[in-house]
């Protein structure tokens, strides 16, 4: 959430950070003028409690001494009947200016690029060198129908569009990956979680899911707020929600295995076919919650940990700087991962590693005392690591051999119970 002292103090600052978002900014001038009327409803109810606490010891001395209070009793009467009407009226403006900050979305740090869309991205590095085929690639979607492991009519038949159903050597691939990638992440320092897959409103108000999103997540039909997670940074996130802890506890770092949820699983028309755009896919999570001074640190740690894994994998990708046009509504900075997909000729997200600052914190009212002894908010910070469907497709194309089947990278072999290839199911 957007720290309404940054935006009283440096408004105009602010005011350009977030046309840099592509954000409509008109709105800013309204949270001001509530926040001016909250200060006045606040000090003025301040004012009169002060007020009925002196007439309060006034009547005490008058009843002691059995002598008339009617007047005093009568000013205290006048007061709290003001003071209700006040307290309604604060309630009102609380809402209606929490309802515009929830809209704010992170402001972008100093050294991100500035741009439009994600044309404007920043590319920072690549890896590896993408394969030349002696043979035309074939598309990840039409390999594993062939192989006979991957079978999305069945899961149309199912659910609907947008699922898919794997079988053998393939799930025990989505299988392997998960495991691979935790035991990666737990030899990085980050602790294993095993956290829920639904989360209550409050959880994804926290980690700027919701108002915003809520197109775009799947809502149970119960008494509860309930939702499916889109990713599990949301529950990981909210682990220390409400809560104050010691920065010597500091830094928390985890890592955890769910299965994620998206209602819009994309344009219309844009990646219909296969595993990159689904409304249920596996991904592998990494979180932090550090203090600010360790935040940039971690961040460089974590772009870190995913890219060895596309590493150990084998797998070409390049590494870009989000511009402030393309980052998402909670990150002031974010690295997207890319990864080499043979069939499209072309990079794709696989990962997007993203440092919040206390963004997150402050709507979740996540803090800690510092050294001195004082509250201030934490840093969040978070990435896949990696995207398990998405590695999936990678392997496949980058992995594909002429006849139809497909290696498996070594380091996973250990994971795949003696499979060394994959090849039709039968």
């Amino acid at each position: 959430m957007l720290d309404i002292k940054k935006l009283e103090t440096d408004f105009e600052t602010v005011r350009a950070r977030l046309l840099s978002r592509n954000f409509d900014v008109n709105g800013l001038e309204e949270i001001l003028r509530l926040n001016k009327k909250r200060k006045e409803l606040t000090t003025a109810s301040e004012t009169k409690k002060a007020e009925v606490n002196k007439l309060s010891r006034e009547i005490g001395e008058l009843k002691k001494n059995k002598q008339n209070a009617d007047i005093p009793m009568g000013q205290v009467a006048a007061l709290k009947a003001a003071m209700e009407l006040e307290a309604s009226d604060l309630e009102e403006v609380l809402k209606q200016q929490s309802a515009l900050l929830l809209s704010v979305p992170n402001l972008p740090a100093n050294d991100v690029p500035v741009g439009k869309s994600e044309d404007d991205n920043a590319e920072v590095k690549r890896w590896g060198t993408p394969r030349a085929f002696d043979f035309t690639p074939v598309d990840h979607a039409d390999l594993g129908e062939k192989l006979g492991l991957l079978d999305f009519e069945a899961a149309a038949k199912i659910t609907g569009a947008r699922f898919v159903v794997y079988r053998g050597a393939l799930a025990r691939l989505e299988r392997a990956l998960i495991n691979f990638m935790l035991d990666h992440q737990g030899a990085k320092g980050f602790t294993e979680m095993m956290t829920p897959f639904i989360a209550h409103e409050r959880s994804l108000i926290g980690t700027g899911n919701l108002p915003k999103f809520e197109d775009q997540l799947f809502k149970l039909n119960s008494e509860q707020p309930w939702y499916l997670i889109p990713t599990s940074e949301v529950t990981l996130t909210n682990l220390k929600r409400e809560q104050i802890v010691e920065e010597g506890e500091l830094p928390f770092l985890y890592a955890a295995y769910s299965p994620c949820f998206r209602s819009e699983a994309g344009s219309h028309g844009k990646d219909v076919k296969g595993l990159i755009r689904m409304h249920q896919f596996n991904k592998v999570e990494m979180v932090s919650i550090c203090s600010p001074s360790q935040s940039e640190e971690i961040h460089q740690k974590m772009v870190a940990s995913a890219t060895e894994i596309l590493e150990k994998l084998g797998l070409p990708y390049r590494q870009l700087a989000l511009c402030t046009g393309d980052m998402g509504f909670a990150s002031q900075k974010t690295f997207d991962l890319e990864v080499w997909v043979p069939s499209q000729n072309k990079y794709r997200e696989i990962s997007s590693i993203s440092n919040c600052g206390d963004f997150q914190a402050r709507r979740a009212n996540i803090r800690f005392r510092n050294k001195e002894g004082k509250v201030e908010f934490a840093h969040t910070l978070n990435g896949s690591g990696l995207a398990v469907g998405r590695t999936v497709v990678a392997i496949l194309e980058n992995y594909q051999r002429q006849d139809g089947s497909v290696a498996i990278p070594e380091v996973l072999l250990p994971y795949m119970g003696g499979l060394t290839e994959i090849r039709r199911s039968t």
